[in-house]
């Protein structure tokens, strides 16, 4: 069980976001309070937060304010903890500043942990930093990132994904839940939820959680035939989740079914029905104690086996270690 509060031994962490005009506002802002909601709770300087530009001229965000940078990118003094990149509208023009990505690729190595925050992505993989790692970005760049950046491996669905010293997160908000994370690495989960709780968000956790988890539900089709068609999925995980059945259920053929079903949501009915399985799988290893096999069955992978295929292809764990690490703890040690 983690600590209340963090280990008054702990050092102090150097948190530098990178921004370069167009940045996005709330991809600096969002992890950055994050950080500093810790600092509050903690009463003390558990973290030191900068921002970094190439001049400390002020730099002018997606919705026109603009930010101060503490110091020109030349001017940080290590060693740096956490260096992150942040995204913005502008980020084309970031991934081809040849000055910017020759800064990350000598820095980046040096800090305890790098990543980026939406599509600050694009600088990170320019600067050959997710070569051959598994990585993330906004569902929105996904597309341009995968030709872009052939051999980072693109995992568009993440909410977030670490590849060992590197984490990338998805859009806007998810930069909140990579901060989070951070945080309770850091510093234990109970004071993670601490500081989750006090933003008023949901604690997310390393493991692959979808961008288009079934628990943002606002991403329902509005075609009334594919929304009835996702909520009997998601009631009936157990059952037969066939394109085949999902169309019948609301009387469509299965080619129009599924060509409507990929214009309106961007997945196929199969990957929607693995995606949604594999969350509740999830929910139910954190929240209850019920066995492998039970969970298993009532998710729709039938066997404990075909269960533990899926959690170590999609989140890079076991069932059993996922368990131990994010149980909730109303069911630890139960």
């Amino acid at each position: 069980m983690s600590a209340i509060n963090p280990d008054p031994a702990s050092p102090q962490r150097h948190i530098v976001i990178v921004i370069y005009p167009g940045i996005l506002a709330t991809d600096v802002c969002g992890p950055m309070d994050a950080f500093a909601m810790a600092n509050f709770y903690a009463d003390r300087g558990l973290y030191r937060l900068s921002i970094a530009a190439a001049t400390a001229e002020p730099v002018k965000t997606s919705i026109g304010f603009r930010i101060v940078p503490d110091c020109a990118l030349t001017d940080l003094v290590d060693p740096i903890d956490t260096l992150l990149i942040a995204g913005g509208h502008s980020y084309a023009a970031a991934f081809r500043d040849r000055a910017l990505t020759d800064w990350l690729r000598e820095a980046a190595p040096r800090a305890r942990r790098n990543g980026s925050i939406c599509s600050g992505a694009f600088p990170l993989a320019a600067a050959g930093l997710l070569d051959g790692k598994r990585a993330t970005t906004h569902w929105s760049t996904a597309s341009h990132f995968a030709q872009e950046f052939p051999s980072a491996k693109l995992e568009v669905d993440s909410i977030f994904v670490r590849d060992g010293q590197t984490y990338t997160s998805a859009g806007v908000s998810a930069g909140i839940d990579l901060a989070l994370a951070m945080i309770e690495e850091d510093h234990g989960r109970t004071f993670a939820l601490r500081i989750a709780r006090s933003l008023v968000v949901f604690l997310k956790r390393p493991g692959g959680q979808s961008q288009f988890s079934a628990h943002l539900q606002a991403q329902f089709s509005s075609v009334p035939a594919i929304r009835k068609a996702q909520e009997w999925a998601l009631a009936h995980l157990a059952e037969d989740l066939s394109v085949k059945t999902l169309a019948s259920h609301v009387g469509m053929s299965e080619r129009n079914f599924r060509r409507l079903f990929v214009d309106e949501l961007r997945e196929t009915p199969r990957e929607y029905v693995a995606r949604i399985r594999l969350d509740e799988a999830r929910l139910q290893i954190e929240d209850t104690d019920l066995p492998a096999q039970t969970v298993a069955k009532r998710c729709g992978f039938g066997a404990v086996s075909s269960l533990r295929r899926v959690f170590v292809r999609r989140l890079g764990v076991t069932p059993q270690w996922y368990r131990t690490q994010f149980q909730s703890k109303s069911h630890a040690g139960t």
